[in-house]
Parts: structure tokens; C-alpha cells; sequence
């Protein structure tokens, strides 16, 4: 990620604090829309666009401060196209609030935002936030991430209220990856459970997770510590202990004995863990990174082993010492 301090921005934190920004969400989702709640109860304009709507893209982003895409992973290389078609300005902040890895080109969708548009301020918006919850006006809190702490900052306050807690973070692309990669632990716990394997090895296979998501995440440039905050071990708790979680809800499907189309097809929405562990093996292979969990769910995923199969997998590693987090 190459944005800069000095890129301009078109609204600063003070500026939200006192005047209604502009903001349009790309993506009317439960995300989405839950998002857009949020900020119309700051008291800012808030532009929910889909593909469905009748409005272009183009007129739906036009003035707007802040673009939030919350669309799923598979139409984030769409959307920057089209906003880059839609010649938005560059001091325009944008938002990333998908958890997930191309196919393509096994980048994440702030890599691909920010290679679109080079020169405007990226923030990812990502931490243990259930739709359904905030939807709720249950108590949650993220994390605004961009290598521009200006744009951070906006983004917020443009969110920040007495149920919605927002950190900044200087490192996007860790704050994305842990959003990212624990899709894969939950679908990993959501076996664990199906599977009615007990406490202990719930909480093992968690405790195991984190190294395992460290070990991945820095190796692609995140920082270590953002894995132990809210967009890494927080969204991990919240995602592999709530049956709200989709990525939950596929591995325990699986551990029943469903089929994944089947699952999905209950589920009724996406599950980003799916696409994610497929995607993750191809860069784990080409960077040889050990992700023993991992594997273990893209095996099971592709149909290669059982629930069962995947328990013991793990269950018979060498035995090593707890030396090292990044082990």
C-alpha cells in the first residue's frame, strides 16, 4: 500500500465533527446497510447504492467526501473500475469494509483500490462487527486503518458513536488480513463444534489460530501487534463464537455431513471463508508458509477429507514446544 501523508483529503476529522460530510456505501447488504445506519445517526448524507438501484454509480458517488465499498470480494475489481471510469476526484477518501482475497490476483481489496487509484487516501474499516448486532444498537468497535492518519481520523469520527467505538491504526493491510484470514478459523471452529468435540479443543484450535494467522499476516506485510487487536483476535472471537457468522455456520454444516452447496444455499448469502481458503493455499504454496489449519479446511472444503479426517490431521503434528507465537 502506497498511499502518502501528504495526499490531500476532501474532509478532515474536525470538519465531520462539525458540518454534515457526504458518504455514499457501495454494497446494500446486511454490512452495508448496517454502515449506512450508523452514519445517518451522526447526521451525515449517507448514498446506498447497489447494482440493483436504479442509479448509476457514477451519480451515486458524484460529491460524495467518503466512498465505502462493502460489496462482496467478487465485485470489488468491478467497482474500482467503475469508480475509476466514474473519474472521482482524488482527494476523495475511500473505504474498504470486504474481508477477503482476489482469485485473480490474490490481493486484498485495499491492495486493489489503492493500485486503481494511487493517489487517494485508503482507509480499511475492519473488527468484530455482526451486522445483525449493530443493527441491533449492540455495543461494537472497529478499526479505521490507512498509512494516512488524516483519513483515518475522518473516517472515525464519521462513525464513532456511543455504541460504535472506532480506533485508528497506522497498518490497513494488517487490520484487513485479520479480517480476512479468520473467515478460515471460523469455519475451522464451526467444524469443531458440529463435530460436538468440547470446549478444550475449541479453545486449542482458537489459540492455535492466532500464531497460524500472525505467521501468515506478516509474512505479507502486516504488523504483529494489529493480530492481537480488534481487526485480528477481536474479529476472530466475535466470528467463531456466534452462529450469526456465515463462515461459523459453513464448517458446522460441513461437520454434520452437508454438502457446501447445500450450506450456501441455506446460508442464502456469501461465506468469504470459502473463496479466502482457496485463495490462501495458492499464495501459501507459492510463499511456502506453514498454515497447518488452513490446509486442513481447504482440504475438507475441496472435498479431499472428512470432518473427522481434518480433526485428526491436526490432532496427529509433530509435537513441538510453545515457544513462539510465530511457530
Amino acid at each position: 500500500m502506497d498511499s502518502t501523508t501528504s495526499s490531500p483529503i476532501s474532509i478532515d476529522a474536525e470538519q465531520v465533527q462539525k458540518e454534515s460530510a457526504e458518504l455514499t456505501i457501495l454494497g446494500a447488504g446486511a454490512w452495508g446497510t448496517a454502515l449506512a445506519q450508523l452514519v445517518e445517526k451522526n447526521d451525515h448524507t449517507v448514498c446506498l447504492w447497489s447494482r440493483r438501484t436504479a442509479m448509476t454509480l457514477a451519480k451515486a458517488v458524484a460529491g460524495s467526501h467518503v466512498i465505502l465499498s462493502a460489496v462482496s470480494m467478487k465485485g470489488v475489481p468491478a467497482v474500482a473500475a467503475q469508480l475509476k471510469a466514474a473519474g472521482i476526484p482524488r482527494e476523495t477518501i475511500l473505504v474498504t469494509a470486504t474481508k477477503g482475497l482476489d482469485p485473480e490476483t490474490t490481493r486484498t481489496p485495499s491492495q486493489i483500490f489503492q493500485d486503481t487509484f494511487p493517489d487517494n487516501p485508503v482507509v480499511v474499516l475492519s473488527g468484530p462487527n455482526l451486522s445483525k448486532e449493530i443493527e441491533q444498537g449492540l455495543p461494537s468497535a472497529t478499526v479505521a486503518a490507512s498509512t494516512h492518519p488524516e483519513a483515518a481520523e475522518a473516517v472515525q469520527y464519521l462513525f464513532a458513536s456511543e455504541i460504535f467505538r472506532v480506533y485508528s491504526s497506522p497498518d490497513p493491510l494488517g487490520a484487513e488480513l485479520g479480517g480476512t484470514l479468520k473467515n478460515i478459523i471460523a469455519i475451522a471452529v464451526g467444524v469443531c463444534e458440529g463435530l460436538a468435540l468440547g470446549s478444550n479443543a475449541r479453545s486449542a484450535l482458537m489459540t492455535r489460530a492466532l500464531p497460524e494467522m500472525m505467521r501468515i499476516g506478516t509474512h505479507l506485510g502486516g504488523q504483529a501487534d494489529t493480530f492481537v487487536g480488534l481487526s485480528g483476535l477481536g474479529d476472530m472471537l466475535a466470528t467463531c463464537t456466534s452462529v450469526l457468522s456465515r463462515n461459523y455456520r459453513v464448517g458446522y454444516g460441513l461437520a454434520q455431513g452437508k454438502s457446501l452447496e447445500q450450506i450456501l444455499e441455506e446460508i442464502g448469502s456469501t461465506a468469504e471463508g470459502v473463496n479466502t481458503t482457496n485463495v490462501l493455499i495458492q499464495i501459501a504454496n507459492r510463499e511456502q508458509i506453514p498454515a497447518p489449519i488452513s490446509r486442513q479446511v481447504y482440504r475438507l472444503l475441496n472435498g479431499k477429507i472428512t470432518a473427522q479426517e481434518a480433526v485428526e490431521a491436526l490432532m496427529e503434528r509433530d509435537l513441538k514446544a510453545e515457544a513462539c507465537l510465530l511457530t
